[in-house]
């Protein structure tokens, strides 16, 4: 990438000396140059495109004119000209990278992906391997280049979308080979229940079930099939199967306790949202439950994990929800004055919600 901003930092200096450019053509490369300096692109094109045409073996003139197009934004324009550049100069990274964009810019993905190999940008050839249907490939290059611009919006999105191409790419392969195996009726089952059919869903992961009962996982997914459909005593038992087949996982114990809240069995979901925290502390969704569960049982723990919630969402709704909660606890212990302040945050966190700062 360098390497290429440097050539086109060379190539786009003037260039009287380049024999490629005849002297009548000279003025008119030297006039575009002036005029996009000034920001006039449309005069830097209409000079480019003559000096085009007095120097059709000139590299850097065609160049020239590509770049002001894609200056002007008009990709589609620009193609024709660095195309030509790439001829007359195949070893030109400037070229490669100016061509690539432009053609990324314009859709023509699988065509743009040649060029940005050669300019070695992982960003926008992982960008263009995606809309080409290599997910695979799109996310090894997108994650390089988030390891050099990690806080990217842009490459954080794009990473995304290709995760989930590759995904449902290896869930259609999935299905394809052994839709009859029990993975064959997970993948079945999320995908129902990614629809919303969750009848259809249960059914899937039952068979699972059936074929593979050690295997981690499908109690844990077909438990949330049921807490979906508000089917809580039917989640409550995969979840409970699920901490049994792997005690250590937090999620799975933080699930059991959720659906046991649901079901206002407040001590034993306490106890395991407290089991579930001390696997993977500091998750707020599980501290916030623990202090909904706890709070009559034992407010001392509810209302420190109450607080731990407002310190790690800060102004969130869930942070609103823990004040709204502490207020309840303080106001039952009569701690009125600190309970009215805690509605306040609440109602302000609130207001936020419902108008955002711009």
């Amino acid at each position: 990438m360098i390497q290429a901003l440097l050539w086109l930092c060379l190539l786009l200096q003037p260039q009287s000396a380049d024999p490629s450019v005849p002297p009548d053509a000279l003025p008119l490369l030297q006039s575009g140059i002036d005029a996009e300096n000034r920001g006039a692109l449309d005069q830097a094109v209409t000079a480019f495109r003559k000096a085009a045409d007095l120097a059709p073996s000139s590299a850097i003139v065609f160049l020239r004119l590509g770049d002001a197009y894609m200056k002007e934004h008009d990709y589609a324009a620009a193609i024709a000209p660095l195309q030509h550049a790439a001829e007359l100069s195949p070893d030109s990274p400037a070229v490669h990278q100016l061509l690539g964009y432009a053609l990324l810019a314009e859709g023509y993905a699988s065509d743009a992906i040649p060029h940005l190999k050669i300019i070695h940008d992982p960003g926008a050839l992982g960008i263009a391997q995606l809309q080409a249907g290599q997910a695979a490939e799109a996310v090894a290059n997108l994650q390089a280049a988030l390891a050099k611009a990690p806080d990217d919006a842009d490459l954080l999105f794009y990473l995304s979308r290709a995760a989930t191409a590759l995904a449902g790419q290896s869930l259609d392969r999935l299905r394809s080979v052994d839709p009859n195996s029990a993975r064959g009726h997970q993948a079945l089952g999320q995908t129902d229940y990614e629809i919303k059919m969750l009848p259809e869903a249960a059914k899937q992961y039952e068979q699972a079930i059936a074929m593979r009962p050690d295997l981690p996982g499908l109690r844990l997914e077909l438990g949330q099939v049921f807490a979906a459909g508000s089917e809580w005593a039917k989640a409550e038992e995969q979840f409970r199967g699920e901490t049994k087949l792997q005690p250590g996982s937090a999620e799975a114990a933080y699930r059991l306790g959720n659906a046991l809240l649901q079901q206002g069995k407040m001590k034993e979901a306490a106890e395991e949202l407290k089991r579930s925290d001390s696997l993977r502390p500091g998750m707020p969704e599980t501290l916030y439950a623990l202090g909904r569960a706890a709070a009559s049982s034992d407010p001392d723990a509810a209302e420190h994990a109450l607080e731990r919630v407002i310190e790690l969402e800060k102004d969130t709704p869930l942070a609103g929800q823990a004040y709204l909660g502490l207020a309840q606890i303080h106001r039952r212990q009569g701690k009125t004055e600190q309970a009215a302040r805690e509605m306040q945050d609440y109602r302000r966190i609130q207001a936020l919600a419902a108008h955002p700062p711009s």
